[in-house]
């Protein structure tokens, strides 16, 4: 089967339970399910109580409740934008490695916060179960179950690197090396330009998840630490050799508009301040 073998136990043929979208306006009670719950941020933003944890949620995050973990959506008072959370549970899956019914937690933390193409497509998945979940026509439970497949395959592939071919399977092994190399040197060439790692990601096809992970391994580094430290040292070298111009245009132009933010990371990173490297000139 030219599929993910070293992730799925069995035939993936989950059974869908129900789904729920709405404004939370009443604090539910601190709870646990023998199923996975999985819920999705439409809008607002808020807080989630996740075994004994407090996490900040907003638009566009994905929290993962595998069975067993304690949750409960905390109303805060005054809050102007609360969440409007979508929520799908499912059950009879299994992953290798995991317990029944779970996925795996990214970095081990449950809310996944997803950007660019990744959420527009859950977006798109749950706007298209919520809506088919209000018809009820012909087939609505195994249309439901359709899209919640496709919700689950998002969220696994989103933290598995892809599968090395082997014996004529379709997957095309992604050469960690040529890809973290690629990046570095397109830092090397617009470190003074707006970066966006999804952006990156998503122009090599790979998740921003998969790209930081490799990119790590080789490096030792995250792909924005490391470009930070590029900036910075960039900015060094100018100030060091009879820079003429203001801090904020020495800032701008290793790519920060905010040039106190700039002069605390370059304080911390040289431990002098960008005026005093430059007054030393």
């Amino acid at each position: 089967m030219c599929d993910n073998e070293s992730i799925f136990e069995e035939e993936l043929n989950p059974k869908f339970l129900f789904t729920w979208k709405g404004l939370r306006e009443k604090q539910d009670s601190y709870h646990s399910h023998e199923y996975l719950e999985v819920a999705f941020v439409f809008s607002g933003c808020g807080k989630y109580r996740l075994d004994g944890h407090i996490y900040d949620v907003s638009e566009g995050d994905l929290i993962i409740m595998n069975p067993g973990v304690k949750h409960q959506v905390l109303v805060i008072e005054g809050n102007e934008t609360p969440t409007t959370d979508f929520f799908v549970a499912v059950t009879d899956f299994q992953l290798k490695d995991l317990p029944p019914n779970s996925l795996p937690l990214p970095e081990g933390q449950p809310v996944l916060h997803t950007s660019g193409d990744l959420r527009q497509k859950v977006l798109r998945i749950c706007s298209a179960m919520d809506a088919e979940n209000a018809v009820y026509k012909q087939g609505r439970y195994y249309m439901l179950k359709a899209y919640m497949i496709q919700l689950l395959l998002l969220i696994i592939r989103e933290q598995y690197e892809p599968v090395e071919r082997t014996g004529g399977c379709a997957f095309e092994s992604v050469n960690r090396k040529y890809v973290v190399e690629q990046i570095l040197n397109y830092f090397e060439d617009h470190y003074n330009e707006k970066i966006s790692l999804d952006r990156i990601a998503e122009n090599m096809y790979l998740s921003s998840f998969y790209v930081s992970k490799i990119f790590k391994k080789e490096t030792g580094d995250t792909p924005i630490r490391h470009l930070i430290n590029i900036r910075l040292e960039k900015a060094y070298e100018l100030l060091e050799n009879g820079w003429t111009g203001s801090i904020q245009e020495a800032a701008a132009s290793v790519g920060y508009d905010d040039a106190y933010h700039f002069s605390k990371l370059f304080k911390k990173r040289f431990g002098v301040s960008p005026s005093q490297v430059k007054r030393a000139r």
